[in-house]
């Protein structure tokens, strides 16, 4: 296939009214692996919220589950993605993040921080290591993706655009973000799991690679070291790189998801969504679903 064969499918599309198929090649074809890891660093941000940093060690699951947690997190968003949103398996896996999230009491606009870097982390990154530049197709589709996940999910007040996302995180990481250690300790748990991913002699420069791809308010907040010159180089330079490679590479065939790689460890005999995540005493009831639609 031509290297350019998904850019031709997705000038076919629609942003408007196609997102979920944009969306789905961008992803799974177009930049895989980059948006995994976008995501990953996404939610890692999040920490740095004390609510949200707070509330995930209160709750013992990311850090003394957090693979499951991984796991749990990547297969149900991977899942929603894949199927579509309005789907069964999809809805389903929207009922189980609400019910999770109903069981606590998260503000509206932590809910909204944490979809606004689903929307704004990746565009970032591709526009930093991507094989090549995002399109303004992709980036609306990215936004009323997650427009319609929002409403899903009961968040309201959405941005009405990649710009208003932008924006929105940005002055939330400015207004809230101040070291809490609690957050700290489920930064350091998913650290300890991210580098499990890697050979055991590479461990350690994997840590101080992941931390110096972070944000310097972010490493700030959480109290992690300046990275040297040579390692914020090594860190950058390498992802460049590999953008740059990847651009003599032909088109993906076939969709790349997370579930399918040694990164996903939790259910090697498969999985039903209705059972992911946490079941918590204080979980609603299925039809006290926030955002039911």
């Amino acid at each position: 296939m031509r290297r350019d064969h998904w850019q031709q499918q997705i000038a076919r599309l629609d942003p408007e009214t196609d997102y979920e198929q944009i969306a789905r090649i961008t992803a799974m074809h177009e930049f895989p692996w980059d948006s995994q890891q976008a995501l990953s660093f996404a939610l890692f941000r999040t920490y740095a919220v004390p609510t949200v940093g707070r509330l995930l060690y209160d709750t013992g699951e990311f850090t003394g589950s957090v693979q499951k947690r991984h796991d749990d997190t990547a297969i149900l968003l991977e899942t929603i993605a894949e199927r579509g949103l309005e789907s069964p398996d999809g809805r389903a896996g929207v009922r189980r993040m609400n019910q999770m999230h109903g069981s606590y009491d998260i503000s509206n606009d932590d809910m909204r921080y944490v979809l606004a870097t689903f929307v704004v982390t990746p565009v970032r990154w591709i526009e930093r290591y991507g094989w090549r530049d995002g399109t303004e197709a992709e980036k609306t589709a990215a936004v009323r993706y997650y427009q319609r996940l929002g409403r899903l999910m009961g968040i309201t007040d959405l941005p009405v655009d990649y710009q208003g996302f932008s924006d929105l995180m940005d002055a939330y990481e400015r207004e809230t973000y101040v070291f809490e250690p609690k957050a700290r300790a489920v930064a350091d748990s998913t650290l300890d799991l991210f580098v499990t991913f890697y050979p055991r002699p590479l461990r350690r420069v994997m840590r101080r690679f992941a931390i110096a791809l972070l944000d310097d308010h972010l490493r700030e907040t959480f109290r992690y070291p300046r990275p040297s010159r040579a390692m914020s180089t090594l860190a950058h330079g390498s992802l460049v790189a590999r953008g740059r490679l990847l651009r003599f590479f032909p088109a993906r065939r076939r969709p790349s998801l997370l579930r399918d790689t040694h990164r996903v460890r939790s259910y090697p005999g498969g999985f039903m969504i209705e059972h992911l995540g946490t079941f918590p005493a204080t979980m609603p009831r299925d039809d006290a679903e926030p955002g039911r639609v």
